[in-house]
């Protein structure tokens, strides 16, 4: 597919308005509106500002690559736009953006677009195209110019392949000496449109010039291209990873490694090569559960809290399915239950479809953190230590009930299973680091029989000796203090958990404090924190469609738009709703938010409220034990939100 094909001339803007990020974003996403490649503004400019949100698209050299893919995209196209002033774009070398590349695929883009939109992506790593195209003036010329790039890019490849075949012809009678250096790499982002293919090309014209043999896989959104084989990665001198996602680690074991953020790959390709090239790269051991022997922090994260909150979340995310589906049924079993009777069939089958669900929610936990540390062989494990934590309690010198149908009186539940999963993924980390001078022979032994034996013998002992009994009286403490506290208690801590809610609106605070609530749910059996953080989430979305409301001059059209569907959203308890007010203006979003968010929060414990669902909204009002109650809390927190809002917001700046 011509690149020239997703390079729309009537699309095309040759002198932008706009002089801000915000305004930036505004023009290009309502150009696409007006030449009908989208048909949905306000969802495209949401993942727009998503995307965003994860990092900057301004990649330096004065350029930047927004980009997203949805439903609301009818046709694979890219824009091309040009500001003369530059734009403030928050691009990662600080300077003024003057080219932007909006990039819209479909939800189901085919492999011919996504290729197409790969090889556009690597054209702009050429500083004399970018100087032709500061300079083009009709889109005309901007066609062209990238008509003669791309030709040229094909012709040079054809050239490579071919001097590649002649190497390789006279490779067997090379001697040793005589050979070039040779690495391998990988590059990865989130939604793998632009910044995978962009560093790709970086790294390979950085080896060129290097005097180095490169070869780069890439993982976008077509899959993975240009897959490296055993034979490349055990003859390779060194490994550069330029990845925002995982990969897969465990191939480049015993290699010098270089990890860094795919922006790296883009503008340190020269710096990444030579550190991968100097023998002075940390060397990667996969025993050791994915992390490099790296003495001057080498790996993206840099953080061991990094790797822990990545650790956490892994579980989590695979844990919330279990969590809101079979909230959701028990919640229904109860309306139910108030119409038919507790013996009836629909409450019972409804009933236990639900708790079935909610039962798996710590194992599920557990086992995703330990796979997340320790790979596939620590997932077994981990699910067994999670069950251990929800089914029995331990007692030093007392027989153990192994059974799923004793109830004990007090398992140590959540924090049990945080503390399996963690437990689980190092303890894998370390079979593998001690089994890692076995023959080789005895290699196949090692998944299939000495991992999983030894793994649930050790998970086995450390939960039946020390984490159950421990932790049972932990969680015994925590369900005592949460059943017998005071009112005043009850408020504080909804204050604090409304609150946490809207800081970062679905980012760590938010998660931490809506599993904090789920894990008392299922300790306690009451949804009283629940009901704080509920109320606490619905205020975000609540609060910027109260402000665009009433104040409908200080917002954008298109935020004007996103306030309508934020009504629906906040109802509905999808505090994300409220993310693209909250990165445009971060401080008034925010700060309001948190306010009114605490606020609600503290009123649902003031006035008794608990909901025994852990997601639903409003539309789960029925379920409360003061249905009003829950209902005002939300109401007054965000109509205290939305207001300060609507107060404290700027007025937006006419052009």
């Amino acid at each position: 597919m011509d690149i020239r094909d997703l390079l729309l001339k009537d699309v095309m803007i040759m002198d932008m308005h706009a002089t801000t990020k915000d305004e930036a974003i505004d023009e290009l996403v309502h150009k696409y509106a007006e030449q009908g490649i989208i048909n949905d503004e306000a969802l495209y400019k949401q993942d727009i500002i998503k995307r965003e949100a994860e990092s900057t698209t301004g990649i330096g050299d004065g350029i930047a690559m927004p980009h997203a893919k949805d439903k609301a995209v009818n046709r694979a196209t890219v824009m091309f736009a040009k500001s003369k002033a530059g734009v403030d774009f928050n691009a990662l070398d600080g300077q003024p953006v003057h080219l932007f590349f909006m990039i819209a695929a479909p939800e189901g883009a085919n492999n011919t677009h996504l290729a197409a939109l790969a090889a556009l992506s690597s054209l702009l790593i050429d500083p004399e195209l970018v100087a032709k195209l500061k300079n083009a003036q009709s889109p005309e010329e901007v066609q062209q110019l990238f008509g003669d790039a791309q030709a040229a890019k094909e012709e040079k490849e054809a050239k490579d392949a071919a001097a590649k075949a002649e190497k390789e012809a006279a490779a067997a009678s090379t001697t040793t000496d005589e050979k070039r250096p040779y690495l391998v790499g990988v590059t990865a982002c989130p939604n793998g449109i632009a910044h995978t293919y962009m560093a790709e090309a970086a790294l390979i014209k950085a080896g060129e010039a290097a005097g180095v043999d490169i070869k780069i896989e890439t993982n976008g959104s077509e899959g993975v291209k240009h897959l490296l084989t055993a034979d490349e990665i055990a003859r390779a001198d060194g490994v550069v990873i330029a990845a925002d996602k995982k990969v897969k680690m465990a191939r480049f074991d015993g290699k010098h490694l270089v990890n860094r953020p795919v922006t790296d790959g883009i503008n340190k390709a020269d710096q990444l090569v030579q550190e991968a090239l100097s023998g002075k790269a940390p060397v990667y051991h996969d025993a050791d559960g994915g992390a490099a022997d790296d003495d001057e922090g080498g790996s993206a994260n840099g953080s061991v809290w990094g790797e822990v909150y990545k650790d956490l979340m892994n579980g989590i995310s695979h844990m919330l399915p279990f969590v809101v589906g079979g909230g959701i049924l028990m919640a229904l079993s109860f309306i139910i239950e108030q119409f038919v009777g507790s013996k009836s069939l629909a409450f019972t089958f409804f009933n236990q479809a639900g708790n079935m669900a909610f039962a798996f929610m710590v194992p599920v936990l557990a086992g995703y953190i330990a796979e997340s540390i320790g790979d596939r062989p620590a997932l077994m494990p981990g699910f067994v230590g999670g069950f251990m934590a929800t089914v029995y309690t331990g007692a030093y010198g007392g027989v153990y009930t192994a059974s799923i149908t004793a109830n004990a009186k007090s398992p140590a539940g959540f924090l049990g299973g945080l503390a399996a999963g963690f437990l689980a993924g190092y303890i894998t980390v370390w079979m593998k680091k001690w089994t890692k001078n076995m023959p080789q022979s005895l290699d196949g032994m090692k998944p299939m029989l000495i991992f999983p034996i030894l793994g649930l013998l050790i998970i086995a002992a450390l939960m039946f000796f020390v984490v159950n009994p421990i932790f049972s009286v932990i969680n015994a403490w925590i369900t005592h203090f949460l059943n017998s506290m005071g009112t005043g208690n009850a408020v504080l801590l909804g204050l604090v958990l409304g609150g946490m809610m809207s800081i970062d609106m679905g980012g760590p605070f938010n998660k931490a404090a809506y599993v904090f609530a789920t894990g008392a749910f299922t300790a306690t059996g009451h949804g009283n924190l629940m009901a704080a953080v509920m109320a606490g989430g619905m205020v975000p979305p609540l609060a910027t469609a109260i402000a665009t409301a009433f104040w409908p001059k200080k917002f954008t059209d298109d935020e004007r738009k996103a306030g309508i569907s934020n009504w629906l959203l906040g109802i509905s308890f999808i505090t994300e709703g409220a993310i693209p007010f909250a990165t445009a203006d971060p401080l008034h979003v925010i700060g309001s938010s948190v306010i009114g968010a605490a606020i609600a929060g503290g009123l649902t414990q003031l006035w008794g409220v608990a909901v025994p669902a852990p997601h639903g909204g409003l539309w789960v009002s029925l379920l409360a034990t003061n249905i009003w109650g829950y209902i005002g809390a939300t109401i007054i927190g965000a109509v205290i939100a939305g207001v300060i809002l609507g107060l404290w917001k700027p007025a937006k700046a006419s052009k």
